[in-house]
């Protein structure tokens, strides 16, 4: 076949074929140890519009998001931690919904977390967003507290305190 995109080839026991665009632009084809090359090389064929379309929101997602310096990281890290419990103070106390703790992380792919035990976990990577998103995670991970999913109670809960959720939340999407 000719005109495939580049890729790397990882065998293993899988049953199946599957394709992945890593973070810097890569593309990965996962394989069945058994899978013949040409079996291979016609997936990726017939799967060149999707690895070129996925390519290019990672690119855009790369080259709107760069990492950080050294010395921004521990800034935007300074940052969460003096502005991050306050929020979760007044939003608690709004909300009536306490936290066990609050961690700050360098999670790469989500904002924040609630653990099973309410420990919340919020990225340092958040604080590279507006207020109002920033807002927005908070009240979310803290509305975990009471609902463990996103069911309509869940996000009742959060428009009780944020009505434009929707609207910060595209904020973080942006």
């Amino acid at each position: 076949m000719t005109n495939l995109p580049e890729f790397e080839l990882i065998r293993s026991s899988r049953r199946t074929l599957a394709l992945e665009i890593t973070a810097d632009c890569r593309v990965v084809v996962r394989a069945p140890l058994r899978a013949s090359r040409a079996h291979i090389d016609e997936f990726v064929a017939n799967h060149k519009q999707w690895i070129e379309t996925h390519m290019a929101r990672q690119r855009a997602r790369r080259d709107n998001h760069p990492e950080p310096t050294e010395q921004e990281r521990e800034a935007y890290i300074r940052r969460a931690m003096e502005e991050l419990p306050g929020k979760v103070a007044r939003y608690s106390a709004e909300m009536q919904l306490y936290p066990t703790g609050i961690t700050i992380t360098g999670a790469r792919k989500r904002f924040g977390s609630c653990s099973g035990k309410n420990r919340i976990c919020f990225s340092w990577r958040l604080m590279q967003y507006p207020e109002e998103a920033i807002d927005n995670v908070v009240v979310h991970e803290l509305a975990h507290i009471r609902h463990k999913d996103h069911s309509r109670a869940f996000y009742d809960c959060v428009a009780q305190v944020m009505p434009d959720w929707r609207e910060r939340r595209a904020l973080l999407r942006a």
